[in-house]
């Protein structure tokens, strides 16, 4: 890189740092993650210096914006694909069997046991201990959030437990 080349991005980082790291932040809606999309798109504009016209030209502020727009969706998508993963693995984990959702052997056995339960708790627990749904699942049949459905199971399956005395604490 030429003294020319340097001294222009200096000129550029001068600029352009502060609403670069705006526009990213607009998009990522995280101050680490802006961070990152301003340094990625520095990292471009340093590869493309020689092509870069004068730093204040509307060419220039132009390329500037497309590239951290550009750096800021880059970086958002690969946090949603790590989200993604990551709801995934856990959703996994919740479809290993857990004692405290073995709530199923008493719906059979103990008939009358949810009617202590309004309707949407009742179908809550129905739907995750006899039907084996997944969390999402439950949530979009329910049309609710998925944290919603599982509170209301968590909240449902104590009060069954409660309601069933010291029997209950083997599910504890």
């Amino acid at each position: 890189m030429t003294n020319a080349e340097t001294e222009k991005l200096k000129k550029l980082y001068e600029i352009y740092e502060q609403p670069m790291y705006r526009i990213a932040f607009s998009v990522l809606k995280n101050s680490s993650d802006a961070e990152d999309a301003v340094s990625d798109a520095f990292m471009s504009i340093i590869k493309k210096i020689g092509s870069i016209g004068e730093p204040y030209s509307t060419k220039t502020k132009n390329y500037i914006v497309k590239t951290i727009k550009s750096s800021a969706i880059d970086i958002y998508r690969k946090n949603k694909r790590n989200y993604e993963r990551i709801q995934s693995i856990d959703d996994s984990i919740n479809s290993i069997p857990d004692t405290a959702l073995v709530v199923e052997n008493d719906i059979g056995d103990n008939d009358g046991i949810l009617d202590k339960l309004n309707e949407t708790d009742r179908k809550i627990i129905t739907l995750r201990c006899r039907d084996e749904l997944q969390w999402r699942e439950i949530a979009q049949q329910m049309n609710m959030t998925e944290s919603n459905v599982r509170k209301r199971f968590e909240r449902a399956r104590k009060k069954l437990i409660s309601q069933r005395g010291d029997a209950g604490n083997e599910y504890k």
